[in-house]
């Protein structure tokens, strides 16, 4: 669990330091670093997004993913639970919910999550994991000093959902293909692509809802290509 407690410990970090400028930081210098952080959120998206060999598939992955999503209603249920590990922190900040929220799948949607969980658990040095540590700790400084505590408080469902990758690892490692990660890397990139265009105010895009297009996208990559 090497790699996971590193990421964990630069997030915490991050987050501390970005709290710490957050309170000494004009208003303006802090949409400034919000505005940039959204920039690059959306550039990792496209970047990531263009990866995919099959544009179809991607765009039905995102469309029927999105579909099972707006009924399951995941959306609601990542603000009700934010909104509960609000209280439970006894929290004021306006923006706890959203920070726990987008941090968390920021966090957790890219390739190097997937693939450093399934090295880790294989028994391998987490090198992957080493490296999304270091750019979680710089991202999680920047959200936090926007967004405030509960980027801080995401470490728990990063945790969680690390560790449970983690020891999955052994069971799912023998279906993971190549052509599945490519395909799983793009659909995550029109996320975070979402995620930047949410950050920068331009939409509001319910991108917990589009989740269940993870799956559909390792299904059908698995089965298709």
């Amino acid at each position: 669990m090497l790699g996971t407690l590193v990421n964990v410990a630069t997030v915490i970090v991050g987050s501390l330091i970005g709290l710490a400028l957050k309170r000494n930081m004009p208003e303006k210098i802090q949409k400034l670093i919000f505005e940039i952080l959204g920039l690059f959120t959306v550039l990792l998206g496209l970047k990531m997004a263009f990866e995919s060999n099959n544009v179809l598939l991607l765009l039905l992955s995102l469309i029927f993913g999105g579909l099972i999503g707006e009924l399951l209603n995941i959306d609601h249920f990542f603000i009700k639970l934010g909104d509960y590990i609000k209280r439970k922190f006894n929290s004021k900040e306006s923006k706890f919910t959203e920070g726990l929220v987008s941090s968390f799948l920021l966090f957790c949607i890219g390739p190097l999550t997937i693939l450093g969980c399934l090295e880790e658990g294989l028994g391998n040095y987490p090198t992957q994991l080493l490296t999304k540590a270091t750019m979680d700790g710089f991202s999680s400084m920047a959200l936090a000093s926007a967004l405030g505590i509960g980027v801080l408080v995401s470490v728990i469902p990063l945790f969680i959902f690390q560790t449970s990758l983690t020891f999955l690892a052994i069971f799912i490692e023998p279906y993971i293909t190549e052509n599945m990660l490519t395909e799983l890397t793009a659909c995550g990139g029109m996320m975070i692509l979402a995620l930047g265009l949410n950050i920068l105010e331009l939409k509001n895009i319910k991108v917990a809802n589009l989740l269940p297009a993870l799956l559909i996208s390792a299904f059908a990559s698995y089965f298709i290509l």
